[in-house]
């Protein structure tokens, strides 16, 4: 796909991999509808690219996705990619959770790409070309204890992404979903790093997974992994998931300590 002249709505716009995502497209020339919760950032993002515009919406709450797409309709006039990048996070024993927790990650992380779909796929499939764009996580294919309520929610955004390229076939939209692995971002809590430097966890800087983004998109990719060897383990899951099992287990017992740790 060419992004030059593309309208793009892109979620999550003032985040960590939001922000270098953001630049990219809009230096390649796209015109961005930038989507967050919070207004000075997103604000002061849009002021410093050319064709981007601001729309603040929570995309987490019942009405906002709908606030979201009128909002872009009024600013970029429509959307010729959608790319559901905006997410929620967490790390805890599962016994322990809040159930708002998992309820609050499910609306951002599946939900709402969803909603944001629905809404805009007839127009896409009107004008007979487009892109949905789900950025999820290797976690959605390779589930980690101590991040299970995050990795459920990956698993189903990716069933979506794997079912909806199903159902557009040949109707000119495409859908893509890009897995990246962990990432330093402030959405981490400091528990994060601190078990990922004791057990070896590769993380990529924001500015690399948006470039990988950008990538997936240029070659309209049915499902783009970033990093390796998580990608190879994700697909070794598939095959022979009780490998997998017996080769986490010591690296899951030393993450549980940080885990809980983290949580009190």
């Amino acid at each position: 796909m060419e992004l030059a002249g593309q309208r793009i709505l892109l979620t999550g716009a003032s985040g960590g991999i939001g922000v270098p995502l953001a630049r990219r497209l809009a230096d390649a020339g796209a015109r961005l509808a930038l989507v967050g919760r919070r207004p000075s950032p997103l604000e002061d993002l849009a002021d410093g690219l050319d064709g981007a515009a601001a729309v603040v919406a929570d995309i987490g709450t019942p009405g906002g996705c709908q606030e979201a797409a009128a909002g872009v309709n009024s600013a970029v006039g429509g959307v010729d990619v959608l790319i559901n990048l905006a997410g929620a996070f967490s790390f805890n024993v599962f016994a322990e959770e809040d159930p708002e927790t998992f309820e609050r990650l499910f609306r951002t992380n599946v939900v709402a790409p969803m909603t944001l779909t629905r809404l805009v796929l007839p127009t896409m499939l009107a004008q007979g070309r487009g892109r949905v764009v789900n950025v999820g996580s290797v976690l959605g294919s390779l589930a980690l204890p101590w991040f299970t309520t995050y990795s459920s929610t990956k698993f189903a955004l990716r069933g979506f992404s794997e079912a909806l390229r199903r159902e557009l076939a040949g109707t000119g939209v495409g859908v893509t979903y890009v897995a990246p692995r962990a990432v330093r971002t402030a959405m981490n809590p400091d528990a994060v790093y601190r078990m990922a430097e004791a057990t070896g966890m590769r993380m990529d800087p924001p500015e690399t997974v948006a470039a990988e983004i950008e990538k997936a998109i240029r070659r309209d990719a049915r499902e783009h992994y970033v990093g390796r060897p998580e990608s190879i383990f994700a697909r070794i899951n598939a095959l022979l998931p009780g490998l997998v099992d017996r080769a986490l287990r010591k690296q899951g017992r030393e993450t549980e300590r940080f885990a809980k740790a983290d949580n009190g």
